[in-house]
């Protein structure tokens, strides 16, 4: 219906309604169409305003409508959004420095809960005289964006349906998750939240008052499902747990009602979240209070908790206490006045007028179809008439909100975003243009993506001076307002703010309660004094833990005295606390006394010992030392290299005096050099050992005539060997050192009551790393004297280092198995045991049998007995 722009907004209700007009649903799925383009001829000049109610295909549509409600009956709150529709349109038109020249009508459809319905009332608006998709049948007037749908299981459909035309959809109460995927609803946007974060939400609630034993109730359908799922696994990480997790019939089931009932009733759960739609809480709500179930606490979402459902006084009695999330409120200026305003009498051709004055009243009107309805199932005596004296601003708040507007309130944002992005589009100047070539879109035939592009970047402060705008998914900024339903008395039901939930920029969360104002439910009209417990296990005394029963969710759990190293200093504690690393628990395990410190030290027995073998195997090499400097003109020390047995013997006195560092509080200067300290100079050693070899080796093999090692006798050969294959070693080791270098670390796990203090290897691959060079150098010495094991023993030293490198593999390999079975200060003892007896076996097989020559055989220690074969 189009009406001339000269008609008042009030005198724009004249709809004749529909013979089936009086069935009625408890939520009204709504559609806003703004007209921007009359096709007639007409200019923008002749405003043209349009309130078109259609319900033609309520005849269709009546037996689904009835598996919902009783069709007499009108859902107050639904139809207060249809209001908000009028009262935004009129004021929109009213403000021509908002859309000058421009008027905005709208055409409402309704879809009946059905998802079937919903696709085919979205063809409708697109094709407007008859459904055929692709095309628009419509000759006087052009739809510009669609507001809708309430419900997020039918606007699934609908906004699959509209992304493939790019035609702008805002919905004021579709809350989703998967509706924010731009690749599958590229054209859908909502005043409202995201409901991902609703249940996050009610976990941190959940948090604030230590439930860890909840019940979920949710309804069988898309966004219930998941969002309970999502609470599940956000109490998972909350440490709580879901005694029951049950589906919500959606059918008239007095049997499945039932069942559920008694799954409420027999759990140990205070707490209950209900994520469902009012009608379906309805069902449940009922048989609660026919059933007198008590001692509960309703946690609901944002979906029923400001419905109509709470607007029935005999649930009152069972609502009372109920917290929940709510949609943001907010002020609408004259709008409260506005609704104060409507009257059937008033507005006597507004089809929805008089059902709602019978639902609002509990009146029937005499001529109305609602009456014959009744008379079918009662008395008509029974029913009381409307009189038309009835004024609106008695009604409860339940029934009939006119402050904290929250669905109202989105609804109101929605028609602005879309007047506003309408402004934007009108007011675009040529050449600055967002599209191609930086044009702007027809303002009389513009397309609906160019209108989408405009409603996506929508920013603007309302009425209520709150900025609105939607993200890049198209969503609303995050923010809940907490309730608290409270039954003052027997004629009042009031919803009680007590704080609010924000997601910030940054994803944080904000969570704002005053619980001095919250009422506890424990029956009719009263109220817990604390905070009711909901929980599965009584609480754990100091000094224990809760352990979780075998087949049973962790929130019920046995008490169990803390290990030995724990403590818990407070009562139901979750686990126990570790004691420091200088602490021990006590034996009430509910305080940490101080641990007692060990470490190899010089003071220790094991320590003192040790010291007192390292200065004396140091002593006895330094005595050699000298004898080999004193006999340095002797034919057996001249024999054998005596340049390499001076640097043999000095490396041997360093191998002694490093196990030092072995012993004595672990700093990170000792933990740094000692091993490495101890790999160079053991890869000296044995490098000086394997180049004596090789030169006993090239020595007798240059005496064959012709022979091609007389070149290398007297070279520098033997010394660029253990040069060579000591550097080696110290690359080995400055790689440890520079990538990741041992350093000290107090171990608590030795002792119970002692901290060891020891180092750690830092990169236990390349400690082994440099103990496998050092036993590569050892196998490859070995070889090469049990190879020259035969020549004439007197200047052969090749049986004694064969001899050594056995006693030498034979301690490192034994080493490695001790190594890593010791703990404690006995790693350290057993890797000095390990550095002394192969140093000893190498000082005692290659020196001890050329000083025994020196200094008790002479005569065998002269030219003449050199170049003798055997001995």
């Amino acid at each position: 219906m189009i009406l001339h722009a000269r008609k008042r907004a009030q005198e724009i209700t004249n709809i004749k309604a529909s013979p089936t007009a009086h069935h009625l649903l408890t939520e009204i799925e709504q559609f806003l169409v703004p007209l921007t383009h009359d096709t007639t001829g007409q200019t923008f000049q002749e405003v043209v305003q349009m309130w078109e109610l259609d319900w033609s295909r309520m005849n269709v549509s009546n037996a689904q409508c009835e598996d919902w409600i009783k069709p007499s009956l009108l859902d107050t709150i639904p139809y207060q959004e249809i209001l908000t529709i009028v009262y935004a349109t009129m004021e929109i038109n009213a403000d021509y420095s908002l859309l000058p020249n421009v008027t905005l009508g709208f055409r409402i459809l309704d879809s009946c809960y059905s998802k079937a319905l919903a696709v085919e009332c979205a063809l409708r608006l697109m094709s407007e005289v008859q459904i055929v998709p692709n095309y628009s049948c419509g000759k006087q007037r052009k739809m510009s964006a669609i507001i809708g749908e309430s419900f997020s299981s039918t606007t699934l459909p609908v906004a699959r349906l509209l992304g493939l035309y790019g035609l702008s959809q805002v919905s004021h109460s579709a809350v989703l998750p998967i509706l924010s995927d731009k690749n599958q609803f590229p054209s859908f946007l909502r005043t409202v939240m995201n409901g991902y974060s609703q249940p996050l939400g009610l976990v941190e609630l959940i948090k604030l008052f230590d439930w860890t034993w909840i019940g979920i109730i949710y309804a069988d359908k898309d966004f219930s499902v998941q969002a309970s799922q999502q609470l599940k696994e956000a109490f998972i990480e909350a440490h709580a747990c879901v005694a029951f997790n049950e589906v919500l019939p959606t059918e008239h089931s007095r049997k499945a009602v039932l069942s559920l009932v008694e799954k409420i009733v027999k759990s140990s759960a205070t707490v209950v979240i209900i994520y469902a739609y009012g009608p379906q809480v309805a069902l449940l709500l009922e048989e609660i209070t026919a059933q007198n179930v008590t001692g509960k606490v309703w946690v609901a979402s944002s979906s029923w908790i400001t419905d109509s459902v709470v607007s029935k006084r005999e649930l009152w009695k069972t609502l009372h206490g109920t917290l929940g999330f709510a949609m943001y409120s907010g002020d609408i200026p004259g709008f409260k006045e506005f609704l104060y305003s409507i009257h059937p009498l008033k507005y006597p051709h507004d089809i929805y007028m008089k059902p709602f004055w019978e639902a609002a009243f509990s009146c029937r009107w005499t001529d109305s179809e609602t009456l014959k309805q009744v008379k079918k199932v009662e008395s008509a005596s029974e029913v009381p008439f409307c009189s038309g004296d009835e004024h609106v601003q008695i009604l409860d708040q339940t029934i009939f909100p006119v402050d904290n507007l929250r669905f109202t309130y989105t609804m109101f944002n929605a028609v602005y975003s879309l007047a506003h992005a309408l402004h934007n589009l009108q007011t675009c100047r040529p050449g600055e243009g967002p599209f191609r070539n930086n044009t702007c879109a027809d303002r009389n035939y513009f397309q609906p993506w160019q209108l989408l592009h405009y409603v996506k970047k929508v920013h603007f402060v309302n009425k209520a001076g709150h900025e609105i705008y939607f993200d890049v998914n198209g969503d609303a900024p995050v923010l809940y307002d907490i309730i608290n339903w409270q039954l003052r008395s027997e004629e009042s039901m009031k919803s009680v703010k007590l704080g609010s939930y924000k997601v910030n920029d940054d994803g944080s969360q904000t969570l704002i309660i005053n619980k001095s104002t919250i009422m506890w439910s424990a029956g009719y009209i009263q109220y817990f004094p604390q905070t009711p417990q909901s929980v599965c296990s009584s609480s754990c005394p100091p000094g224990y833990r809760k352990v979780p029963l075998q087949g049973m969710p962790i929130c019920c759990y046995d008490c169990v005295q803390c290990s030995e190293g724990k403590i818990s200093n407070q009562t139901d504690a979750a686990d126990c606390i570790k004691c420091s690393e200088v602490f021990w628990s006590n034996e009430e395990r509910m305080a940490c006394i101080s641990k007692q410190v060990d470490y190899l030290s010089y003071e220790d027995a094991l320590g003192a010992v040790l010291t007192g073998v390292i200065i004396y195997l140091s002593i006895i090499s330094a005595s050699v030392l000298l004898i080999f400097i004193v006999y340095r003109d002797t034919p057996i020390v001249r024999a054998n290299n005596q340049d390499l047995s001076y640097f043999l013997l000095v490396a041997l006195i360093l191998c002694f005096l490093c196990s030092l560092l072995f012993i004595g509080k672990p700093n990170n200067l000792n933990c740094k050099v000692r091993q490495s300290a101890f790999g160079i100079t053991f890869s000296v050693c044995i490098s000086s050992i394997m180049a004596k070899t090789i030169t006993v080796a090239v020595a007798f093999g240059a005496t064959r005539p012709g022979s091609f090692q007389k070149r290398w006798v007297g070279s520098k050969i033997p010394s660029l060997i253990s040069l060579f294959c000591s550097t080696l070693q110290i690359f080995i080791c400055s790689v440890w050192l520079g990538m990741s270098s041992p350093y000290p670390v107090k171990n608590l796990n030795v002792y119970k009551n002692k901290i060891i203090l020891e180092c750690n290897e830092g990169s236990i691959t390349m400690f082994y790393c440099m103990l496998g060079y050092l036993g590569l150098l050892a196998i490859v010495c070995f070889i090469i004297a049990f190879i020259v094991r035969s020549l004439p023993d007197r200047y052969n030293e090749a049986k004694f280092i064969t001899f050594s490198m056995l006693i030498f593999i034979s301690v490192w390999l034994s080493f490695i198995p001790a190594y890593m079975s010791t703990k404690g200060k006995y790693v350290a003892a057993v890797e000095i045991f390990a550095i002394l007896s192969s140093g000893t076996g190498l000082l005692s097989c290659i020196f001890f049998p050329k000083c025994y020559i020196m200094l008790l055989r002479p005569e065998l220690n002269t030219k003449v007995s050199a170049k003798q074969k055997g001995h």
